[in-house]
């Protein structure tokens, strides 16, 4: 299944994709939240809706992020050898977590604000892993059936705040619609192989990240045992893996950085794309 969120900013109602189109579930389904997934929300909507006449949605409907605000979203840093080459850091020997706040949440295709005071204003590409149910020391020979599925996300970074400020990364990462999300969550079923996809970004239509996810230094599995061992995972929480080489940061022979106006979009096998334009922050 894919599952999406629809409708304006603080209104959307719960759908589905079915061969491409678009339909309502709000009457059988509250929302994509810890609720749902930890209640076996997905087969349940997957007996709910069969044979069922839904409603169809124009497909030209704004889509949210496709979970509501889950209790965690966390990130795996420099977990691609190329990313920690360009950016001349130590290859980790454990992978690297850190939050982005849960307010930087939105739509797939909602601006990027650059905020205030941004100077180095940064993207990144990367598979988002969604937790499916409550996961605690978690083997990681039994990690994939803690996944409810995986989407898109674009781990957008100030790297100014992030590197220079002092303190964490959360400084550079957690600024509001630093964390689009979608365009929908692909169950399990719907993806073959995780650690087989290619996933890409481009700035104003220049190519910048091409990679795949065979490439991960710490794969989808370890991922989930390894921080289940630091933390109780809660259905719906978000795990997003890293980023392949092409970030602003690592351009040569100077770093550059995003301006108001420049258009990223981005994609991901099996995933969909997601499309954001930059906007300066205004009061």
């Amino acid at each position: 299944m894919k599952l999406i969120r629809f409708g304006e900013i603080g209104k959307e109602k719960p759908g589905v994709i079915i061969n491409n189109e678009y339909f309502d579930v709000s009457d059988v389904v509250a929302d994509y939240n810890e609720d749902f997934f930890s209640e076996g929300g997905i087969e349940k909507l997957e007996k709910e809706i069969s044979g069922t006449n839904l409603k169809k949605v124009d497909s030209n409907v704004r889509l949210g992020s496709p979970l509501a605000r889950p209790s965690k979203l966390l990130c795996v840093g420099l977990n691609y050898l190329d990313h920690a080459k360009e950016t001349n850091a130590p290859i980790p020997t454990e992978p690297i977590l850190f939050f982005k706040s849960t307010t930087a949440i939105v739509g797939p295709n909602d601006d990027l604000i650059i905020p205030k005071g941004s100077r180095k204003t940064d993207w990144e590409v990367e598979l988002a892993i969604i937790i499916g149910k409550k996961a605690s020391y978690v083997d990681e020979a039994n990690a994939y059936d803690y996944i409810a599925g995986y989407c898109l996300h674009n781990d957008y970074s100030e790297r100014e705040f992030q590197l220079e400020r002092n303190g964490q990364w959360a400084k550079g990462k957690g600024c509001d619609t630093f964390a689009p999300l979608g365009p929908y969550i692909a169950t399990k079923d719907e993806i073959g192989d995780v650690h087989q996809l290619n996933l890409w970004l481009t700035v104003n239509g220049k190519k910048l990240q091409d990679g795949t996810t065979a490439n991960l230094i710490f794969n989808v599995p370890f991922i989930v045992h390894y921080i289940s061992q630091f933390m109780t995972l809660l259905p719906g929480d978000v795990i997003t893996t890293g980023t392949p080489a092409g970030v602003g940061l690592g351009q040569k022979p100077e770093p550059w950085y995003l301006k108001p106006g420049d258009v990223v979009e981005l994609g991901i096998d099996g995933l969909g794309t997601s499309k954001q334009t930059a906007k300066a922050y205004t009061v």
